[in-house]
This record gives C-alpha cells, structure tokens and sequence, in this order.
C-alpha cells in the first residue's frame, strides 16, 4: 500500500511527519487499520502522513527479516520521493512494528541510517508491539531445547530459522538477531537516534511471542497471576501494568517458595514426556495442513529469496548490502503454530550460574561503558571474561534477577527467577535496555489471543481492549 491516504490540496502537504506502520508474520496491511485508524483520528493530515508498508504481505514473510527489511527501506524511500515530487518535504519519521514487523523495522532502520537519510529526517519515535525481540526461542535446557527450538525454527523457512536463533547470518557467523543487537552495529546506531522508543508487551495469553521476548526481559514476573497483585495506570481500565510500580506479592511466605520451587525444578511441565507423545497430544489434526504448508512456502520463500540475491525481484540489492558492522568488527497455520508453541513452558537458570552470568556480565558492562556503548572491538577482552571455568562448581544461592522491563524509576520489585536464555539472548538485553526502550506491560483480559488484541487487529468482540492500548500510546509515548 502506497500511503494510506490519498490526499489532496496545499493542507495536505504541510504535513512533515510520515509515520511508518510494518505488519507481523502472516500478515497485511488491513491488520494494522485500527493502529492507522487511531493515529488519524489524533493527529490530523495536516501534520502526519501515514504509510502502512504492504511489500511483505502473507507468505513473504517467510523470506527472513533482511529481505524484509529491505523492502521496506525501498517502500519509504520510494514514499519519500514521491511525496518530494509532489512538493511534500518530510522532516521527521517514526516507524511502527508489529511482532515479527519490529524485528523487520529494526533492520529497516539501520539501512536508512547508513543511507544518510537521518541527516535529512529527524528520527521521532520507534514503537513495537508484541515483537519478539529476543526470538522465539522458548527457553529450555537440554533436549527439551534442541528438540523443540530446532523442530519449530524448520516450519517457517528462513524468518523461523531467524527468530529461533539457529542461523548463521551472512560473514558473521552469527545469528542475525544477534547482530542487529551488536553495540557497533548500524541497527543499533540508527535505533539510538530516535527521540522516543517503546514497547508494549502482553503479559499473559500471547501464544505467538511470550512476555520475556517483547518485554526484552531476563525474567517473567507473570507466569502465576494468583500469587501477585497487578499495578494499573488510572484511565485505562485495568489493561495497561504501571511500569514504574508493576506489582506486589499477595503473601511474602506463598510467592518465596513459589519462586523457590520453579527455580529448583525448572519450572516445566513436559520434562520427561517422550518428544513423540508430547507431538502427538501437542498437534492438532489442523497442524497437518501447517506443515504441509511450512514446506510448501519454504520452498516458494527460497524461490523468492534467490530471485532477490540474483536482484530479479524489482529491487537493487547493491544499495541495500552494505557493510552492517561499524567498527572492525493466515487462521489454521497461524493457529497450529500458535497452538505448538504455547504448550512449551520456560525453565530457569540454576541459583549458582545465575551468579556466576551476573558477575561476568558486570564485567562485560563496565568493559563497554569505558569504551562507550559503541566503541572499539572488544571482543578479546569479552571472551576472557566469558570463558568458562575449567571447574564447574555450582555455588547454592538464593539471588534472582529483578524485574527488567519493569520498573522505570528505581523502586524496589520483587525478585523473580531467570530464564534459562541463551548468552546471546542476554547480550541482546544489554543492548537494547542501555539505548532505553520504556516498556509497557500489557493485560488482554476478554479474549485467549492477546497477540491480536493488542493492535485491535480484528473488529470482534472482545478485542477492544486493544483500542485501550492504542489510546495509552497516543496518550503518553507518540509524539509529532
């Protein structure tokens, strides 16, 4: 979709904002016509334009988050002068994401801040919902790790590989969403450029992308509703989580050895279930057609992907790979995939290596804080620090990590176990929390699909709690 108005007259071109909206997995553009609708209806066309990027539609975004990304460069750029064409300057861009479309609008960014186009733009805001930031990876130790991260990153083709963080990406070697977290990386430069970035995160009921991912947390405060007493903004009806005061223990004694049981038994429900019974209860009849499918638009995604490499897709490819390092350095198969993965539970790190990561990772800190956030390679000095002991001696202690993703202005929250991430996922953390994302805790209570209902992506019963999140972030984060 070009911009999603067609406008006319000397009003119209005042305008100098061009707001940027990128769907999700599966999706289009009509799922973002309740986030455009909002955006309207608060800011007139006199001040905003608003392009909702339509170049990833359906299967496409099986093609992995680079080819997505840049066609979506090309899609803002092509805007950008058009609009230049037509006596229309624009002075400011934000740009919007919706799960897989965050991930998608990151890589995005840092193509056109390395086309110098932020020379000319002012960045505004960068807003994600429901992305996964960190992947899909649910967080399991051992085979229940391998069997379940690897089986489901082969169902969606390159993105799956992406989001499960089993590929390698380009020269690097490394997973891509690790590279588009790397402090010397033009994601990362371009991302910090903007005035106002946020995130809002579902906290319960997300069976695409579960809280710790869009939240970009360690941990996950909100696996037991029953134990905990959530913290509400005023004015928006029990759905938006105070950020700056989250919650607060029903009882001490209870919510201790709650936290103490998940943290010495993994937390699991489906350890020691042989993987093929756990398949068979886990897929539907419905997921046979998802898989036939995933097979289908994995072999069509790869047809694609080669006609762009070979820059037979309409779009110029040389412009777009440009070194990405600074320094030397639709309802059943979304439903099946959906069902599959939130039958998986999250396990913890054991007491004794959580402390040992903390320490490592304050090193690692203090490292890239006397070097800058974005400063010379330090990757020697980091592997020093990170290499292993040659003794594995696990030290009991009763430390957990905090909540990140929380509380924004210092207050003491109470303490949660850590999930058992990758080192990369926690890198990721590092990252993106020391540029500052204010994060928003979701709570979709009339309906079992938050993913959907937080962009009001359907007009249906129920889904208007997402109306409500949309007017939190009209309200408090987006800016003209």
């Amino acid at each position: 979709m070009e911009v999603t108005e067609q406008m006319n007259g000397d009003d119209a071109r005042k305008a100098d904002h061009l707001c940027v909206l990128v769907h999700g997995l599966w999706g289009n553009p009509a799922h973002l016509a309740q986030v455009a609708s909002a955006l309207r209806s608060r800011h007139s066309e006199t001040t905003l334009r608003i392009l909702v990027a339509e170049s990833n539609a359906g299967t496409f975004t099986y093609d992995g988050i680079e080819l997505g990304g840049e066609r979506v460069t090309k899609e803002i750029e092509d805007s950008l002068e058009k609009l230049s064409k037509e006596g229309q300057r624009i002075r400011k861009l934000s740009i919007v994401g919706y799960s897989l479309g965050g991930l998608i609008a990151r890589y995005a960014i840092g193509l056109l801040f390395s086309k110098g186009w932020f020379e000319d733009l002012e960045p505004v805001n960068f807003t994600t919902f429901a992305t996964p930031h960190l992947g899909v990876r649910t967080p399991l130790r051992g085979w229940h790790n391998h069997l379940w991260n690897v089986l489901g990153a082969r169902t969606l083709s390159t993105s799956g590989r992406q989001l499960f963080l089993i590929d390698s990406f380009r020269e690097t070697g490394r997973p891509l969403l690790a590279v588009l977290a790397d402090p010397n990386s033009i994601f990362i430069r371009g991302l910090s450029r903007f005035r106002n970035r946020c995130l809002y995160a579902n906290i319960v009921n997300d069976r695409s992308a579960v809280y710790y991912t869009t939240a970009i947390s360690p941990v996950d405060p909100y696996t037991d509703l029953e134990k905990i007493k959530l913290n509400y903004e005023e004015g928006y009806d029990s759905v938006i989580v105070n950020s700056n005061h989250m919650l607060t223990l029903d009882n001490e004694g209870t919510s201790r050895a709650l936290i103490n049981r998940i943290t010495a038994g993994g937390g699991t429900a489906i350890r020691g279930i042989p993987i093929v019974a756990l398949l068979a209860v886990a897929i539907p009849i419905g997921s046979v057609v998802f898989l036939v499918n995933s097979g289908i638009q994995s072999f069509r995604s790869q047809k694609r992907i080669r006609l762009h490499e070979e820059g037979k897709a309409g779009i110029g490819i040389g412009s777009y790979r440009i070194p990405l390092i600074l320094q030397e350095a639709r309802s059943v198969m979304e439903g099946a995939y959906e069902g599959m993965n939130r039958r998986q539970s999250q396990e913890y790190l054991p007491a004794g290596e959580e402390s040992r990561r903390r320490e490592r990772q304050g090193s690692i800190s203090s490292l890239r804080q006397s070097n800058g956030l974005a400063g010379s390679n330090l990757d020697d000095q980091i592997n020093a620090i990170t290499e292993e002991p040659e003794e594995d001696h696990i030290v009991e202690s009763e430390k957990t990590s905090k909540t990140s993703g929380g509380p924004q202005s210092g207050q003491e929250q109470p303490d949660f176990p850590t999930l058992a991430l990758t080192d990369e996922q926690f890198a990721m953390i590092e990252t993106l929390d020391a540029i500052g994302f204010r994060k928003h805790p979701v709570h979709i209570h009339k309906v079992r699909h938050s993913h959907a209902a937080i962009i009001q992506r359907r007009v249906a019963k129920g889904y208007d709690e997402g109306r409500i999140v949309l007017r939190h972030w009209l309200d408090k984060e987006f800016k003209v």
